[in-house]
């Protein structure tokens, strides 16, 4: 049976290549708004993330997405990426990988 491609992404922290499925997507719509992109389809500009809360942390402290998307977002966001992230990971654990 043929091997199936696996998509790759770049962690925006970090810089490296990491398969699709482990990230988290950020989204910027056209009409200006930035958002997490739960199911990886929304229209706009991507920005991917480790789902790993110390790397949310990380973007917290450094603005990571203030400069991807050169806008000012509230910290109310970074706080949902944490607890979002925070949600993956745990639900990872008790599941596995899906």
């Amino acid at each position: 049976m043929k091997q199936r491609k696996i998509p790759m992404r770049k962690d925006i922290m970090t810089g490296e290549m990491v398969p699709k499925q482990e990230l988290v997507r950020v989204v910027k719509s056209p009409e200006g708004e930035v958002g997490l992109d739960t199911s990886g389809r929304a229209n706009g500009r991507g920005a991917y993330i480790k789902l790993d809360v110390e790397t949310a942390n990380q973007a917290k402290t450094k603005r990571t997405f203030d400069r991807a998307f050169s806008t000012k977002l509230p910290d109310s966001f970074y706080d949902e990426l944490i607890a979002y992230v925070d949600h993956q990971v745990a639900r990872r654990e008790l599941f596995g990988d899906e």
